[in-house]
């Protein structure tokens, strides 16, 4: 699915360079490369704050915590995502709410969101699922009508840019209260272990996130938050400073990938490929096809595996219906798409280091399967 080792071969002399210079300074937490590292991410970004942190979970959870929710209050996330999402949610003994996605972008259906607002209701986090931007603007003005944070999920999503209505853009993860991503290797900027970050334009809350990664402290020894322990590494920190610099290189190819399966794929009506919306640009985390129902999913993914060709389903099961998070107060018929896409979505190899003869041999396979 993802090929970290081709990758890898195009950086190899700058990122050995780096991580041998790290050793030799012996500055391995919050060393020099961590705080050049921080200062490129919000250049990069146009943000005032990038806060790192030791992995994308913990930059919900830290971004949670720095915002002073408290247990028993209610966020409101999307049922189609990762664990993560919603597990930070319980952890912290909030109420996880969680609402159906939009068919079409696999993001949070607006409609369902107003509906899950309630007394309690205290923040949203909308995720930027497999490489493209939520319907912010939307968002944003439904919290700003309810006094509500929103805290962005910016995991598969890092790079993407998000346009407004008035032209306006801005990147993902920094148009909320606050944004977090995870740097895990296979995302679009990874490291080479557990790395994430948070973001946010606020002064006062970015004093908060810094504290609440090291321990509640300000300074040494001198705890003033609650906090927990979540640096990011020097050595990640170093390698994630060369592949910044490559970012938008690899968006490029990571869309010249996808360019070639939605032609290839043009000619069925079998396979729905991604939807590109409007207001969003696509970073292709994943390409994530939909299919039609007479196409037995799990049957195509096997003969794709035996054809060592690598094809995933992001997500098979949604959250509502998970051991750890399902309940009463969850209808199975406020999810229709979310549990209609966990019976039809699979997804393709996507990467930086795809060749055309790679990408001929799955759609010519996937096509050979269909027809």
């Amino acid at each position: 699915m993802v090929d970290l080792l081709g990758q890898y071969d195009k950086i190899k002399d700058q990122v050995d360079k780096a991580i041998i210079d790290v050793v030799r300074s012996s500055a391995y937490i919050n060393g020099p490369e961590v705080k050049l590292f921080q200062e490129e991410l919000e250049s990069y970004l146009g943000v005032k704050h990038v806060v790192p942190c030791a992995n994308g979970t913990d930059a919900l959870q830290v971004a949670m915590m720095a915002l002073g929710l408290k247990p028993g209050d209610e966020v409101i996330t999307v049922d189609f995502t990762f664990a993560a999402t919603v597990e930070v949610i319980a952890l912290l003994q909030l109420k996880p709410v969680l609402v159906d996605v939009d068919a079409d972008t696999f993001n949070i259906n607006i409609d369902a969101l107003k509906k899950a607002i309630g007394p309690n209701t205290k923040a949203i986090v909308p995720v930027h699922l497999f490489g493209q931007c939520a319907n912010m603007e939307a968002v944003m003005e439904i919290a700003k009508e309810h006094n509500l944070f929103v805290i962005e999920d910016t995991a598969q999503a890092i790079g993407a840019d998000y346009t407004f209505s008035d032209g306006t853009k801005k990147k993902a993860g920094t148009i909320g209260n606050v944004g977090s991503t995870s740097f895990f290797p296979s995302k679009n900027l990874g490291c080479y272990g557990d790395g994430g970050a948070i973001f946010t334009n606020d002064d006062e809350l970015a004093a908060k996130l810094r504290a609440v990664v090291n321990h509640g402290m300000n300074r040494r020894y001198y705890h003033d938050e609650v906090g927990v322990n979540s640096r990011l590494d020097s050595i990640q920190a170093a390698v994630l400073r060369i592949k910044l610099r490559e970012l938008d290189k690899y968006a490029a190819a990571r869309n010249a990938a996808a360019d070639y399966y939605d032609n290839a794929f043009a000619s069925t009506n079998k396979i729905e490929t991604p939807h590109r919306a409007s207001y969003s640009n696509h970073v292709f985390h994943q390409y994530t096809l939909k299919l039609s129902d007479d196409i037995d999913r799990d049957a195509l993914q096997q003969y794709l595996m035996d054809k060592g060709i690598p094809a995933m389903i992001y997500y098979p099961v949604p959250l509502h219906i998970q051991e750890a998070y399902k309940g009463s107060r969850f209808n199975n018929d406020d999810f229709k798409v979310t549990d209609d896409l966990s019976k039809r979505v699979l997804s393709l190899p996507m990467h930086t280091e795809l060749s055309e003869e790679q990408l001929k041999f799955i759609t010519t396979t996937i096509l050979e399967y269909i027809n």
